[in-house]
Formats: C-alpha cells, sequence, structure tokens
C-alpha cells in the first residue's frame, strides 16, 4: 500500500463523522448506531437517507449541500476513495453527512425497522456474471434486507451505465409488482433531470465522455411479501 493511500486511511479515521466497523461488529450482531442514529449521532430527528457504493461522496455530498434539513450517510467498503467526500464534509462542516466505511451486506446490522427513508444506489457494480447476481445491490436478497430499515412505501433510487443491470432491475419489479415512480433510461435525453438527477460522480461524467447513456428508475418498496428473482435471471 503506497504512503499517499495510508494518509488518506489515517486521515478518514480520526474524522468524528466516519464509523469504520470490525467485521465481528456487524457479523450476526447488531452495530452500536442501530436504531439510534439519529438520536446519538446526528442528534435530530430529520429523515436519513443512504448512498450505497458511495465512492469518492459525490452524491453523498451533493445531496446533503441540497437538502440540509435531511441526513445523508454514504456507505462503501473503499475507504481511500470515501476519504474525498470525508474530507470536504469535514472542512465544509457539514452537521448532517456521515459516512460508513463497510461492507453493505452487513447492512441489517447497520439500521433498524423504519429508520431510513430512501436509497440511492449510484453506478454500482453490475455482478455481470450468472453466479454473482445475487449480489446486485437490486436483487432480490438486496431488496428483501431494504425492507427490514426502509420506511413504509420506502423508495429507492439506481442510476447506472449498465443497460443489463437496469434491465435486470425492471425485470424484478415486475417480477414482485413494485411501484415504479420514475423511470427512464437516457436521463439527459428523455426526461428534464432536475436539481438532483442532475448531481453527477466522478464515474458518471466519464460514462458521459464516453458517449453512454445513464438509466435512472425510482421505485418503491411497498409489499410486505418475500421479494422474488424475475423468471430469467440476465447475465453476461
Amino acid at each position: 500500500m503506497g504512503k499517499g493511500k495510508i494518509k488518506r486511511f489515517e486521515e478518514l479515521s480520526s474524522y468524528d463523522n466516519v464509523f469504520e466497523p470490525h467485521y465481528s461488529d456487524t457479523l450476526n450482531k447488531d452495530y452500536f448506531l442501530k436504531g439510534k442514529w439519529n438520536q446519538d449521532f446526528f442528534k435530530n430527528d430529520k429523515p436519513i437517507i443512504l448512498e450505497l457504493g458511495c465512492g469518492k461522496g459525490e452524491y453523498t455530498i451533493g445531496l446533503a449541500q441540497k437538502h440540509p434539513d435531511i441526513n445523508f450517510i454514504g456507505i462503501d467498503i473503499k475507504g481511500a476513495r470515501m476519504w474525498k467526500g470525508a474530507k470536504q464534509s469535514q472542512e465544509m462542516r457539514m452537521k448532517n453527512v456521515s459516512f460508513l466505511r463497510t461492507r453493505i451486506e452487513f447492512i441489517k446490522s447497520l439500521f433498524s425497522l423504519n429508520e431510513v427513508d430512501e436509497i440511492w444506489v449510484t453506478f454500482p457494480d453490475p455482478q455481470l456474471k450468472k453466479r454473482r447476481a445475487k449480489k446486485r445491490l437490486t436483487s432480490s436478497t438486496f431488496l428483501n434486507k431494504y425492507k427490514e430499515f426502509l420506511k413504509s412505501n420506502g423508495i429507492v433510487h439506481l442510476k447506472t451505465d449498465n443497460d443489463l443491470l437496469y434491465q435486470y432491475t425492471l425485470d424484478i419489479l415486475a417480477k414482485n409488482n413494485l411501484t415504479i415512480i420514475e423511470n427512464t433510461n437516457n436521463l439527459y435525453k428523455n426526461s428534464k433531470a432536475n436539481d438532483i438527477l442532475s448531481i453527477k460522480t466522478f464515474y458518471e461524467n466519464q460514462y458521459l465522455e464516453q458517449g453512454k447513456n445513464i438509466n435512472y428508475i425510482k421505485f418503491q418498496i411497498n409489499i410486505n411479501k418475500k421479494i422474488v428473482e424475475p423468471d430469467n435471471i440476465l447475465y453476461i
């Protein structure tokens, strides 16, 4: 590991709005902030919105700037990337931003029933191999996890450059009769992107420069029964 990366990890650990649960803190047990994010960290009762796979934290920061009346938590396992957003939020003294460095697989150990209002999934790894389909952040595996802490009719946003992940997500929503609020396969052409949707991550700017279309789906997890996979799991 290079000296620069080591320094970033050291800085990240020093920030008071960054949490790095150890594996043993989340494996088959509840993290100490589960159910207490408003009470013990944000010190308010404002809504909580998550960004999963937040990378450098551009979306987390951008959303928090536009909505100071909402609390935002960016989650990713890659601390060297997260460092940028965490550092920026510290320098700007943002009180409505936190970052969690952990695996999203452990998310049920981090949040309690009705604790989260919305989720953003921004340009996740599409996990294209069939054997890895359950690792897609819009798979039944993860949607069933989200159900356990999202508020009633909780909203999920997906932005992706990957057409296969976009179609797969539409298929799983159709299979389970989940409500689609907004949907486009070319965000900046087929719809009027508002100030929220127009926030661009480092990777999104790269994809746009390459001429890729940006897919967007906004949907609700509004069923009590278990979410199941679509009949044909897409893969390459």
